[in-house]
């Protein structure tokens, strides 16, 4: 009998608690934050929201010590529950190579999320947020795509006075904005209540510079309380408790938690912050951060944003392995280890198609274990279903799965939205599944060149599109038992 699974909003998505049951969501904390009577209230409301859940242990330190129970269970999803103090960049490193590490392969194995707080409290809210968010208002500091969102406003980082706005029904539209625009994107938090806030340009841990290329405000924290400071010195208190999703994409830091200070606890704390992604290094080849836009904001619909930053890891590890095979899993530190590995990394073929070279290695290298994901990673935060380049859909019959990708946009389908910030556009096309799969083999599509593993299948950009083409790749597989 034939199953169609579109791969959208309606198949991907955590319906209700239940579909998170079993081995599918395990809950991994050290034996301190497990022992803390406030963190236990934040393991008790994620078992209270998707009951059957596994908790798993580590001693205090380096989560890579859960390898062994994790992979034995190998859930869909994987929450690591954290003190702040415990969320180190070393913590956020681990956590992505012990991802990496439950299986043979060389790519995420399961959808995961650090679920942190300012305080026990705050990470208890956002444990027990469950209604899915639907983003329909969208507020940015960086140019993004707002053909395909419903509607919102953003304001350049580049050129003074610049803004976007696209209402409800309409067409983005350039306007005027002001030079000092720190007040009026405090207010996209406070009285627009923007579900998505995206940022880029300068910043640390304790700080957002609004402009990139010109003099602007600032947004700060202090105590867990988020604020903008202008230009004059005047300060606007930002108080914004609706769920949201905060994309710094371009940001230096914002995902370092160095202690109580750091800005990502306030944007937790005093913004509604649910869900974020973040650098825990100061950025500069952008693949890990930048890209998420590619699948999160310009994919309406399509991924949750915990699927949008999974299927983005999944683009970036498969650049590694296909162009620079010779260092794709080397790790690297400082310098040193750059310019060893920028001598050693050869380029393929495919690399040298793409213009690519050693340095870029070194930059996904740089990438690859530095941008954070905070939050439950199985809560379903999407964009409202908007404009798509091109569809996807998964079909089985009888062990036999058909993997077809439909242009919409006649050449341009494959074609990047927007180009605004580092290594944007030409991502390739990442479709997860619903349920984990074994033994496969491609039978049909070998010439897309697709990677079929247990829980997503990746096509690379084909880049030019000919409308008339069936895009299909045809693999037999076995399912993996239920919730596994």
């Amino acid at each position: 009998m034939k199953r169609l699974f579109a791969l959208s909003a309606a198949a991907l998505a955590v319906p209700t608690s239940a579909s998170a049951a079993g081995t599918s969501y395990a809950i991994v904390s050290s034996e301190t934050t497990a022992a803390d009577p406030g963190w236990r209230k934040v393991i008790a409301g994620l078992r209270e929201k998707y009951p059957g859940a596994v908790e798993v242990r580590f001693p205090d330190g380096d989560p890579r010590e859960a390898r062994g129970e994790l992979a034995a269970l190998h859930p869909r999803y994987t929450c690591f529950v954290a003190r702040h103090p415990e969320v180190t960049r070393a913590f956020v490193t681990g956590v992505h190579q012990l991802t990496r590490g439950l299986d043979d392969d060389p790519y995420a194995d399961t959808t995961w999320g650090i679920l942190t707080g300012f305080d026990a409290d705050n990470a208890l809210d956002i444990a027990t947020t469950a209604a899915p968010l639907v983003i329909e208002r969208v507020a940015s500091g960086t140019e993004v795509a707002l053909g395909r969102c419903r509607e919102g406003v953003w304001y350049c980082e580049l050129k003074q006075g610049r803004m976007v706005r696209k209402e409800r029904g309409g067409e983005p539209v350039e306007g005027r904005g002001p030079a000092d625009t720190t007040s009026v994107l405090a207010r996209t938090l406070t009285d627009y209540r923007a579900q998505l806030f995206v940022t880029s340009g300068h910043a640390t841990e304790r700080g957002w510079q609004i402009g990139y290329s010109y003099k602007n405000g600032y947004f700060k924290s202090r105590g867990g309380q988020l604020y903008g400071e202008d230009m004059e010195g005047g300060k606007t208190e930002i108080v914004s408790p609706n769920p949201k999703v905060y994309m710094p994409i371009g940001n230096c830091l914002m995902g370092h938690i160095d202690g109580a200070e750091a800005m990502a606890l306030a944007w937790m704390k005093s913004a509604g912050v649910r869900q974020m992604l973040g650098y825990t290094v100061p950025t500069w080849y952008g693949y890990a951060g930048w890209g998420c836009l590619d699948y999160f904001v310009e994919q309406p619909g399509r991924y949750s944003f915990a699927e949008a930053y999974l299927a983005n890891q999944h683009a970036l590890i498969h650049r590694l392995e296909t162009c620079f095979p010779d260092v794709a899993r080397e790790p690297i530190g400082g310098p040193e280890d750059a310019g060893k590995l920028r001598r050693k990394a050869g380029g393929t073929p495919v690399a040298e198609a793409l213009g690519l070279g050693a340095q870029d290695a070194v930059g996904l290298l740089f990438d690859r274990d530095a941008v954070a994901f905070y939050g439950d990673p199985a809560w379903d935060a999407r964009l409202a279903e908007g404009t798509l380049a091109y569809g996807q859909s998964l079909e089985e019959d009888g062990g036999t799965y058909t993997f077809t990708i439909t242009p919409k946009l006649g050449a341009r389908s494959f074609e990047p939205v927007n180009t605004n910030g580092a290594q944007r556009g030409w991502r390739p096309i990442v479709g997860h599944f619903p349920h984990r799969l074994k033994d496969v083999e491609v039978i049909a599509g070998g010439d897309l060149d697709p990677v079929v593993t247990d829980d997503f299948i990746l096509v690379p950009n084909p880049r030019e599109c000919d409308p008339a083409r069936e895009y299909k790749v045809v693999f037999r597989a076995a399912r993996v038992a239920p919730d596994r």
